[in-house]
């Protein structure tokens, strides 16, 4: 009996929350953004305050949780109260980041954190934002004057978002290399993904020569091009190849309204084209699925997530 409370006295009992800030953040830094967003943030005080530490919050990168859900698909993915999930994660990351936020990939935000991001994150490299019903041009010209260092642009599916917010991130942004603009399928409805707001699929921009004379015009530093679906015609094509003469990658999949001989034209201008995907007039499915993410819980509607 002696022995054994011996022995309990001679085991150290570590207290985690105890740890220094600057163990916590190197601990953390192990753990994936769904991890520390549902499990670490709740475990104490401290470990809440060193998920809040900058150099954990430089990055926020949701694409492959959307990718990788594959339950069932639905349509709340478009309505304002899960926008509005989004936004409140978005604007917390920005805050912490206290200015070093460099990535953002995530989707179904609104103006409410892109303008924010515009505002405090200087050293922004990466946005990608598909599918933001509710992000506009005015927003995206912020972004153009408060992130000159960016690189790459994804504003797939985003139709408030118009050549004119093109043309100002060309101006503005000449460290920009990636330009993904890619559009819904209006080709054939079967194709489309069906919990999408039909009222939305509707509002697909027409402008495609418009948004190409922009790009043309203000983005000669382009590397990599994606288009699908774009209603550019032979004149945008033309366009991009006198002014985008660097591409290297060009995405046109489902442009309809180019040929392949307006194709072959432009091509022979762009002498450091690698890869080209062509239009392809039997079009196969290139919808994007998923579905139902229980990072974005009823833990939402507690104060700390709110801004």
């Amino acid at each position: 009996m002696a022995e054994e409370e011996e022995e309990t006295k001679s085991v150290q009992i570590h207290n985690w929350a105890e740890l220094t800030q600057l163990c916590l953040v190197n601990i953390l830094s192990h753990l994936s953004i769904e991890d520390r967003w549902r499990g670490a943030m709740f475990v104490c005080k401290s470990w809440l305050q060193a998920c809040k530490d900058p150099n954990l919050n430089s990055v926020i990168d949701l694409e492959a949780q959307f990718i990788q859900s594959v339950a069932e698909s639905s349509t709340r993915y478009w309505n304002r109260e899960f926008e509005s999930k989004i936004d409140s994660m978005v604007r917390s990351v920005v805050i912490w980041s206290d200015g070093y936020l460099n990535f953002v990939r995530v989707r179904h935000c609104s103006d409410r954190s892109i303008a924010l991001i515009a505002e405090r994150s200087p050293n922004l490299q990466v946005l990608s934002i598909q599918r933001c019903p509710h992000v506009t041009d005015e927003t995206m010209s912020k972004i153009a004057s408060g992130c000159p260092l960016l690189r790459e642009l994804d504003i797939s599916f985003c139709y408030q978002i118009s050549h004119k917010s093109l043309a100002l991130i060309g101006q503005h942004c000449p460290n920009l290399r990636i330009l993904r603009r890619n559009l819904m399928t209006q080709v054939n409805p079967s194709q489309q993904e069906p919990f999408v707001p039909r009222e939305y699929v509707d509002t697909c921009p027409q402008d495609g020569d418009s948004e190409a004379a922009a790009i043309g015009k203000f983005m000669p530093q382009l590397v990599q091009l994606e288009l699908q679906f774009s209603k550019l015609t032979n004149k945008g094509l033309a366009l991009i190849s006198e002014g985008c003469m660097n591409l290297e990658h060009l995405d046109l999949f489902g442009c309809t309204n180019v040929t392949s001989w307006d194709i072959a034209n432009a091509s022979s201008n762009m002498k450091q084209l690698k890869t080209l995907k062509k239009p392809h007039l039997c079009l196969e499915s290139q919808t994007e699925r998923y579905g139902h993410w229980q990072l974005y819980d009823d833990r939402f509607q507690t104060d700390f997530f709110r801004i």
